[in-house]
């Protein structure tokens, strides 16, 4: 019988702090030596293994190591890009990874008959059939399900597992409420295992025709607000379909939450400094979340270094978001994601200049977004990546262009 382990949302690279991207690289090493020590018969990774198109060397050197481990202990790695693997050009450096022969692309297909149908990769050792689609940012993925010739893949016979990277509606978690994301019916019904990827969250749920709908968290949190709600990351081993979540946890998570309401920055202080104090573990990451309205002075007068600079913790982070003075009490600021933002901002200007319609325009700005969301490449010059955002926001819009024009 089939056992496989499944991991999700690696973001390889993603913290600018040294200690936490050391950690989040020693995560990821963590997860792929369980693999081999459970010797699983496959690994899939359901979208963004690194944090960006263009990862640092170092990041790129790490992953190549342990996917050739995992080839050198004959097991195979099937993968899908993620919204962060991508580019606005389409680069994605799993084409890389493939050609090296470190692991298998798993989105194969073709438009037919204005049907996007989808082939199988199956695996030797197991006779399982895997198919499963990219995620790209800003839920632009939607429109490849909505041409998915679902039909085709619900015939084939055998065990299947459907890999994707995108948000089910049906699924949401209540923090998460705002976040894009497709409703069940456009995956194709009759898979043994739906494995998913985007939502950093651990879940196992199944839907009338869909079972073992599986979102196995990130192996490392990406974020202050992961590390505070999840304290550590994970991924899943599936042995005969039963699905086992197996933590990651590098350093342990300390929480300090601190409600600043009525009280002076020398209050705060000494308050946070007695919290401190209870804690004995020196090796763990710090998490510092301070909130409420001062009843005078304003945050800049909290003096963090003095309180912070001898606590030898290995990470420390801090949280202030939530704090204000009393002069600004009456200023609230949007607490929605940056994508919730970003969507608001685009509904309301698009109905200022229309080039078609609202919605088409809406759809047009976020592609154009996307496009200039890139990063400079390892050794790229300045006028390099202008050039390159010019070709890819160039490209979109004559897209656009014929579509007009067709339309």
């Amino acid at each position: 019988m089939v056992k496989f382990a499944h991991l999700a949302d690696c973001h390889v690279g993603g913290w600018r702090e040294p200690v936490l991207r050391e950690l989040n690289h020693q995560a990821f090493v963590t997860a792929i030596d369980q693999c081999i020590s459970e010797r699983v018969d496959f690994v899939i990774i359901a979208g963004d293994l690194f944090n960006t198109a263009f990862p640092a060397v170092e990041s790129l050197a790490l992953v190549t190591r342990k996917l050739k481990h995992l080839k050198d202990s004959n097991i195979p790695v099937y993968a899908i890009p993620g919204s962060h693997d991508f580019s606005p050009s389409g680069a994605c450096m799993l084409d890389v990874l493939e050609e090296a022969g470190l692991l298998t692309h798993v989105c194969r297909g073709s438009l037919v008959d204005g049907k996007l149908k989808l082939s199988f990769v199956t695996d030797q050792r197991t006779g399982v059939k895997l198919t499963g689609l990219i995620g790209k940012k800003g839920a632009l993925d939607k429109e490849y399900y909505e041409l998915l010739d679902r039909e085709f893949l619900e015939r084939e016979s055998g065990y299947k597992i459907f890999v994707f990277h995108c948000a089910i509606a049906e699924l949401k978690p209540i923090d998460l409420q705002t976040m894009d994301a497709m409703p069940a019916s456009l995956l194709p019904k009759g898979f043994n295992y739906y494995a998913g990827g985007h939502v950093h969250v651990v879940d196992n749920k199944s839907l009338d025709s869909h079972q073992n709908i599986v979102f196995p968290g990130p192996t490392f949190p990406n974020n202050f607000a992961e590390l505070e709600k999840l304290n550590q990351g994970s991924f899943c081993i599936v042995d005969r379909w039963n699905v086992r979540v197996v933590p990651v946890q590098v350093a342990p998570v300390v929480c300090v939450q601190i409600n600043a309401s009525n009280k002076t920055p020398f209050e705060v202080e000494q308050e946070l400094q007695a919290e401190l104090n209870k804690i004995q573990d020196n090796s763990c990451i710090l998490l510092i979340r301070v909130f409420g309205v001062l009843k005078e002075g304003g945050p800049s007068d909290i003096h963090w270094e003095r309180i912070l600079e001898a606590y030898p913790a290995r990470a420390i982070l801090r949280n202030t978001n939530a704090l204000s003075s009393k002069e600004f009490e009456d200023i609230s600021l949007s607490q929605q994601p940056i994508e919730s933002m970003e969507k608001t901002l685009i509904a309301q200007q698009t109905g200022t200049i229309i080039l078609k319609d609202k919605d088409s325009d809406a759809i047009l700005v976020e592609h154009l977004m996307s496009a200039f969301d890139t990063e400079r490449h390892e050794g790229e010059k300045v006028t390099d990546v202008e050039t390159r955002i010019i070709k890819s926001a160039e490209s979109v819009l004559q897209e656009c262009l014929k579509t007009n024009t067709t339309s």
